[in-house]
């Protein structure tokens, strides 16, 4: 498994960020933008309709590009890239372990785009994911790490359960099953001695409202933890995912209500 690091300019980071600037999506994920550029005004934001919103965004944010951050999303591209040489071979093996396949002989196609959305989206089929400019080259593979987990989770899922991979994004049970499992995987040495937001004190590898999440009278973290200490990866799967649609209800509930709430 490989990853490549690029700038793939400025529209690129306007389209990302308007993934998160729908109508439909929550403060969660819509807010933290305004966190990042205050030169965005949010009750301007509020009045635009979408189209309206991204040329106001493009506008504003056009010059913060070109003046302020062009020339560092260029020096870390190259950055990212020999951190993430240094530590291919370990996490490889603790990957190749974790999933019970040789990661060495897949995924060696995968981008990481560097762009200024806060908010970092991943694309499965076409084997690319963004990355928060502001990270470190420490901070960008810990975030890499937690979109490789995702990539080989859903490749052994596919072949195991053989549905479509249109079934594995926000809101199906499969996305969010997948964004719990990260913490378990990542806690392999390998990796988290080497993920600056392993453990959670420092901020943490899943989303903040799985890790306060009961279920069942105990966190749900620790209850996927216990399974897949215990269990071969597929039978994680199959024994997790049956969880989850037990407590479906529960666990939405909860999601729903943190991620209409904000700070901001």
């Amino acid at each position: 498994m490989n990853i490549f690091y690029k700038n793939p300019g400025f529209e690129h980071s306007i389209d990302s960020i308007m993934l998160f600037q729908t109508e439909e999506q929550t403060p969660y994920w819509s807010d933290s933008l305004l966190y990042f550029y205050p030169q965005v005004d949010s009750q301007t934001l509020a009045k635009l309709s979408f189209a309206a919103r991204k040329d106001y965004i493009a506008e504003t944010l056009y010059h913060v590009y070109h003046r302020e951050i062009k020339q560092e999303m260029d020096e870390k591209v190259d950055a990212y890239n020999r951190h993430f040489t240094k530590h291919k071979e370990q996490i490889e093996d603790a990957l190749s372990e974790a999933f019970a396949l040789d990661t060495r002989k897949i995924f060696n196609d995968v981008t990481g785009n560097l762009t200024m959305n806060p908010v970092c989206p991943r694309f499965l089929k076409e084997r690319c994911f963004d990355v928060f400019y502001k990270n470190s080259e420490r901070g960008a593979i810990g975030m890499s790490l937690h979109e490789m987990i995702h990539y080989l989770w859903f490749f052994v899922w596919n072949r195991h359960f053989g549905d479509d991979y249109g079934e594995y994004e926000n809101p199906s049970m499969k996305w969010i099953l997948s964004e719990m499992v990260v913490e378990s995987i990542m806690s392999d040495e390998r990796l988290s001695s080497i993920n600056p937001y392993y453990p959670r004190e420092n901020g943490g590898c899943v989303y903040s409202y799985f890790q306060n999440m009961i279920i069942d009278g105990k966190p749900i973290l620790e209850t996927l933890d216990k399974y897949y200490r215990e269990l071969t990866i597929r039978d994680f799967m199959e024994r997790s995912y049956q969880y989850c649609l037990t407590f479906e209800k529960d666990i939405r509930s909860h999601i729903t209500e943190a991620e209409n709430k904000t700070d901001l």
